[in-house]
């Protein structure tokens, strides 16, 4: 079974309760950049962009356009098609972002590469839809 942004969304929910959309959006990014570096595969197959507040899963950005804040079971997606080792990568990364705030992970997402390279030639603040590629992602977080 093909996991999708929407159940990673809803497990990181079931686990951490309610949070900010943006900062959901953040934890998914890490979930995807910590998955392909420990398990060499993809965690979901949706792409991510580079938009001015950080990467952005956009199929869950439609779904929570206009909303605050996120409540377990809001996607609709099964966390019970993650796997025990997909789920065990996903727990390590809430443990170190989860208790962080969206400010800050927004943030520290401005700062490392795989965003800032996707926005190049974009002016702060604008919007964009550049993808930050599974290769960035990977090649970023594999040298860290």
């Amino acid at each position: 079974m093909a996991v999708n942004a929407l159940d990673v969304a809803d497990y990181i929910l079931r686990k951490r309760g309610p949070m900010s959309a943006m900062k959901l959006q953040k934890l998914v990014y890490y979930a995807q950049a910590w998955h392909l570096v420990w398990t060499d595969k993809p965690l979901f197959r949706e792409k991510i962009e580079a938009w001015a507040s950080g990467p952005v899963v956009p199929r869950l950005y439609k779904l929570h356009r206009g909303l605050f804040e996120l409540k377990k079971g809001f996607f609709m997606g099964d966390p019970g098609k993650i796997s025990a080792d997909s789920q065990d990568v996903i727990d390590k990364v809430l443990a170190y972002y989860g208790d962080r705030d969206s400010q800050w992970l927004s943030e520290l997402t401005h700062l490392e590469h795989p965003w800032r390279d996707a926005r190049v030639g974009v002016p702060p603040g604008e919007r964009s839809t550049a993808e930050i590629t599974r290769a960035a992602l990977a090649e970023y977080y594999c040298s860290l």
